[in-house]
């Protein structure tokens, strides 16, 4: 066996690195707080019904295949992926936006919505599709080492992306709000505005027209499985409900873990964890990042979740669906701007058992609810319940059904849960943003500067947040650690 590393974690990006390491050949050792694998990602089940506690949306399907091709596996050895159709529907206050599985679909909605739309789509489409072949066969792959790695002929002729807004750029091509806020939509998965989003991320208009939403059979669990499974194969060994409580440092260099009262030896350690959390789990001469320093940070949203059981089918709604009703720029100026709770939030409900039998008993539907909110809120049981009873009754509105008294339960998730359970920052739900001062090597190393040995993965570095990032970070940190155990 070679040498021993401990990761802290087992999220997608611990997973990731778990088993690129334990193919280099290192003796991996995975430590996880809560009863099961997962991180974010982890599932709850209740009477028969099937949730997916985090991640609901499957994107950049590539990704996912690549990192599976790098283990000589498939996607297809381990769960079923379906391309949805519709891949989701979005409801504003007079109409439905739905967009179908492929371009010339999509272009047709455009055109009923406002004619003549569909060219210029094409062309951004285009830019997009451009823009993706960039960022994630040649930028995203670099560790976030050095400005340099931004230094190439490709990003050169693109410099002005990263200094334009994705909202600029959507903006000067379509006038009519109902189409613009569906192309601002992508980039919220990146945390932040679409004003204060660089341009060049339209590659994720790609991600989502382009290559189009995809749902594993089972939920997107069934994907922390696969990863599970794979890492047990490669002789990763896989510890739950491990908390760790201490980073231990001897000299300079990162010498094991503590759990409890028992402190653990290790060549290296990497955290999969929070990245603030995880500095506090050293003494303060060792930490890289003031709490200043974290201050300052443009953090994603955090959100308010529910999970509910319907004892009947729904009607006129998608596997995803998006409220687009009330104001895109009010709320966002809640979650960014002035941070309260918003008067008339956007929200997403999410129901995989229209498209996948298995997560729901028969004639039953499982709802997953979402409302994006500031984080570091008040978060009381009160405010969860307003908030169900809000959202309710516009979707019943909206989609032209009552569906109160078809709950059979309802679960919920908030700020507090995301700090108690995953130590995430001001119980933030998606790490830190994409914003320019925060992109590629502005954000939080890989390798810790302070401490020899010590390494992070995960949302809040390299490349960023998103479930296909955090494959990626994971596989970049292996290589880093590599790079530098290899005399």
């Amino acid at each position: 066996m070679g040498k021993k590393v401990i990761i802290i974690g087992s999220g997608f990006s611990s997973l990731s690195a778990s088993c690129y390491l334990a193919k280099m050949g290192y003796e991996v050792h995975i430590y996880e707080k809560n009863q099961t694998v997962g991180g974010r990602a982890r599932q709850f089940t209740k009477d028969g019904f099937t949730f997916d506690m985090g991640p609901s949306w499957y994107w950049m399907p590539d990704i996912f295949e690549r990192f599976f091709n790098d283990f000589e596996k498939r996607v297809s050895d381990f769960y079923q992926l379906d391309k949805l159709d519709p891949a989701y529907k979005i409801f504003f206050t007079d109409d439905v936006i739905t967009i179908g599985d492929c371009m010339d679909k999509i272009c047709d909605e455009f055109e009923r919505i406002e004619q003549g739309s569909s060219k210029p789509l094409r062309k951004f489409i285009a830019k997009a599709q451009d823009n993706y072949r960039i960022a994630i066969h040649k930028i995203v792959l670099r560790p976030g080492v050095s400005p340099l790695e931004l230094v190439s002929r490709d990003t050169i002729v693109r410099l002005d992306q990263f200094f334009k807004s994705i909202s600029h750029e959507v903006r000067k091509k379509f006038k009519n709000q109902k189409l613009i806020s569906t192309l601002e939509f992508p980039v919220l998965f990146l945390g932040a505005k679409p004003s204060k989003t660089p341009s060049f991320y339209s590659f994720m208009n790609f991600a989502d027209f382009g290559l189009g939403t995809w749902h594993p059979k089972g939920g997107m669990y069934q994907v922390i499985m696969a990863m599970k499974n794979l890492a047990l194969e490669l002789g990763v060994s896989i510890n739950t409900q491990q908390n760790v409580t201490k980073i231990e440092v001897d000299k300079g260099k990162a010498t094991g873990i503590t759990i409890g009262e028992t402190t653990i030896a290790a060549d290296i350690v990497l955290s999969g964890a929070d990245y603030h959390h995880s500095e506090t789990l050293l003494d303060t001469e060792y930490r890289q990042y003031s709490e200043a320093y974290w201050d300052k940070k443009t953090f994603a949203p955090s959100s308010l979740l529910f999970y509910v059981g319907f004892n009947k089918k729904l009607k006129n709604v998608s596997h995803h669906n998006l409220f687009f009703d009330t104001s895109f720029e009010q709320h966002a100026q809640d979650i960014y701007d002035r941070p309260q709770w918003p008067e008339n939030p956007l929200f997403y409900a999410n129901f995989p058992s229209i498209t996948d039998a298995s997560m729901a008993p028969d004639g039953c539907e499982t709802g997953f609810f979402l409302i994006p909110i500031a984080p570091n809120l008040k978060d009381t049981s009160e405010l969860r319940d307003q908030y169900f009873h809000i959202i309710t009754k516009r979707f019943e509105k909206l989609t032209k059904q009552k569906v109160e008294n078809a709950i059979l339960f309802k679960e919920d998730f908030c700020v507090r849960d995301f700090i108690e359970q995953y130590n995430s920052y001001k119980g933030n739900a998606y790490g830190m943003a994409n914003t320019l001062l925060q992109t590629a090597f502005l954000r939080p190393k890989l390798k810790s500067k302070k401490v020899d040995n010590l390494y992070f993965t995960g949302q809040l570095t390299v490349p960023g947040p998103g479930v296909p990032p955090a494959l990626i970070s994971g596989k970049l940190v292996s290589e880093l650690i590599d790079k530098h155990q290899t005399p």
